[in-house]
């Protein structure tokens, strides 16, 4: 399939009937998909922060139970009043953070990060496009975004508090907890997933239709097949979830039972309501999203380890093709799999085995493209620069992750570690040391061709290292928690379920009790590991290093070969592309890399 020939607009600053558009037109309603790139990814880095700051005082309530909240307690108190009296966090607080913990780190933080700040800036510029297929759509996409997520955090402060009812909102629970705040999260869910709908299909466009010149699919650069694949994924797995949020919406607000069983007891009493729903029909509508919404978020991260280790290590990727079929097969399988989440929903052995087959099914394209991004390490004349520590970091992280996900993918073994402190564990290596590194690589290494300087690297290092240790003292010990059968969303850690003593049965030793105090003070050396990213981030844009030249890396796809920061309509003409992403030491070439859009070396490769 050829490209379509894009014709580059005029600077409208070249014509002099044009006006300088205002600061709102420039910044805030902008339909540059760069500048919406980066409203993205300061806004989702401020619910990242969020989102860590709620876990943290989660972590504070499980290792001191019944204990003031240091530091902040005082302003709980005060925003929360009973449920947070004298800066103890009761319960159903504890079930409000959890709960928006998870949907504030997954909807409105990593996933926005990697589609809507990385996808929104890189993708048009690395197919060679002036701007997105459909700009205005872009900025609505935005739009839908932040008025989701005002939505969130407005439920904080209404009456009642937010939802408490998980991440995933599970009925009856959820319809049945006396709060609006699930109504919010119902109407915030619309609005999000109105967005990423909104996204996915520009991406998907601007990818098939917009591809410069001789961008052929095999020259694609893996980071765009990568968002590639997860756009289609958020565009046939959010729609069942949207439509089963506005089904558990029309339950809360208009007293209807899709979701609500006949006989439901509440309080001792039956719920007068018409009968007939099906709590676990909301679960498979749920999980069909949530699976894929996995590979959402770690085919991206995946995409910008490939770009980081390709550039750092001066050599092709080991297996590009490979990698690019495993990421579509993965894509596909992804939405077989949903229901090894609900082994213990009753469903039935034989729709149990085909589930669990499949999920080890999904694991052979996840080792394959884990397989050719460490092959790809071999005879490499490695720099490790910060953006390459954090993108090495991530394959250990991702294995572990995805190695400890096997025991949960049977049935057999799920049965016993199901809505375990493993489950916790498994989950967060996946997206916690693994995407969000992944997340930190690709923001120290594409930082320079935003600003036109280096993030220190000195401070870079010392976050890598410290996110590194405390990650892992986060999230290793859980594995050891859940497979002694510590339960997960008790706001007590399970203290006053097992009274910790031994010879009780049932009991959880000291312990592994005592762990929750390694996780706390674990939590606090990570969330201060990550001041000096904070400070860098914003100390460098007026005094980091100068870049010697717009391609300071010595890279090949197209968006290094633009100005810095990028030209309005990101190149002055329209790129033509001679060879795939990845040329690094080409035998007789004078240069070590040859760009995408360099015509002039016969030695290259077709």
């Amino acid at each position: 399939m050829h490209a379509t020939t894009q014709t580059m607009p005029h600077d409208p600053a070249h014509s002099a009937h044009h006006e300088a558009p205002g600061f709102w037109r420039s910044y805030i309603f902008s339909i540059d998909h760069k500048i919406i790139g980066i409203q993205y990814a300061i806004t989702a880095l401020a619910f990242l922060l969020f989102g860590f700051s709620l876990m943290a005082m989660m972590r504070w309530q499980i290792a001191h139970p019944g204990q003031s909240v240091p530091v902040v307690g005082p302003l709980l108190a005060t925003l929360f009043g009973d449920v947070a009296a004298k800066g103890v966090m009761s319960a159903d607080l504890y079930n409000t953070f959890g709960a928006m913990h998870g949907t504030i780190m997954v909807f409105l933080a990593v996933v926005p990060l990697l589609t809507g700040a990385f996808g929104n800036y890189l993708v048009p510029i690395q197919v060679g496009a002036c701007d997105m297929a459909f700009p205005r759509l872009n900025m609505l996409s935005y739009q839908f975004y932040f008025v989701g997520g005002i939505i969130m955090f407005s439920s904080f402060f209404i009456p009642g508090g937010a939802a408490q009812s998980g991440w995933t909102s599970y009925p009856p629970l959820s319809l049945i907890v006396p709060t609006d705040g699930q109504t919010y999260w119902l109407l915030g869910m619309v609005f999000l997933i109105t967005s990423s709908l909104l996204g996915s299909a520009n991406i998907i466009t601007t990818i098939i239709q917009l591809r410069a010149p001789g961008m052929t699919w095999l020259r694609l650069p893996f980071f765009t097949w990568a968002q590639f694949v997860a756009s289609f994924l958020l565009l046939l797995a959010f729609p069942p979830l949207e439509a089963a949020g506005v089904m558990q919406l029309m339950d809360k607000v208009t007293g209807s039972s899709l979701f609500l069983p006949t006989g439901l007891a509440v309080g001792g009493k039956v719920a007068e309501v018409a009968g007939g729903g099906s709590p676990v029909l909301w679960q498979h509508l749920f999980w069909f999203l949530a699976h894929p919404e996995v590979y959402v978020l770690i085919l991206p991260a995946l995409g910008i380890v490939a770009e980081v280790i390709a550039n750092n290590t001066r050599k092709p990727i080991w297996g590009y093709k490979s990698l690019v079929f495993a990421s579509l097969a993965l894509g596909f399988v992804s939405f077989i799999v949903w229901a090894h989440h609900m082994y213990l929903t009753g469903m039935g052995t034989t729709i149990a085995t085909f589930f669990q087959t499949t999920t080890m099914i999904i694991s052979i394209p996840s080792v394959i493209i884990l397989t050719c991004l460490l092959i790809s390490l071999w005879g490499g004349s490695i720099r490790f620069n910060t953006p390459m520590l954090f993108a090495l970091a991530f394959l250990p992280m991702f294995g572990i992750g995805g190695l400890t996900g096997l025991p949960l993918g049977f049935s057999a073994s799920d049965l016993h570690l199901h809505d375990t402190y493993y489950v916790i564990g498994h989950f967060h290596y996946v997206v916690a040391p693994g995407t969000i590194f992944g997340l930190f690589a690709g923001i120290y290494f594409w930082y320079p061709k935003l600003t036109g300087r280096f993030m220190n690297e000195f401070w870079g290092r010392v976050h890598f290292w410290g996110s590194l240790i405390f990650m892992n003292v986060v999230f290793m010990p859980m594995f050891a928690q859940g497979l002694a059968g510590m339960l997960r969303r008790m706001s007590d850690g399970g203290i006053n379920y097992s009274k910790a003593q031994v010879g009780l049965e049932g009991a959880l030793s000291p312990t592994i009790m005592e762990l929750n105090h390694v996780i706390l003070w674990g939590a606090v050396g990570l969330g201060l590991s990550q001041i000096p990213f904070i400070l860098n981030l914003f100390w460098s844009i007026k005094h980091g290093e100068k870049i010697p030249n717009d391609n300071p890396w010595d890279a090949t796809t197209l968006e290094w070969q633009t100005e810095t920061p990028p030209y309005v309509y990101n190149f002055r003409r329209e790129p033509i592309v001679y060879r795939g992403p990845y040329e690094y030491s080409v035998p007789g070439c004078d240069k070590d890399f040859l760009p995408q859009n360099q015509p002039d070396q016969p030695t290259s490769k077709p």
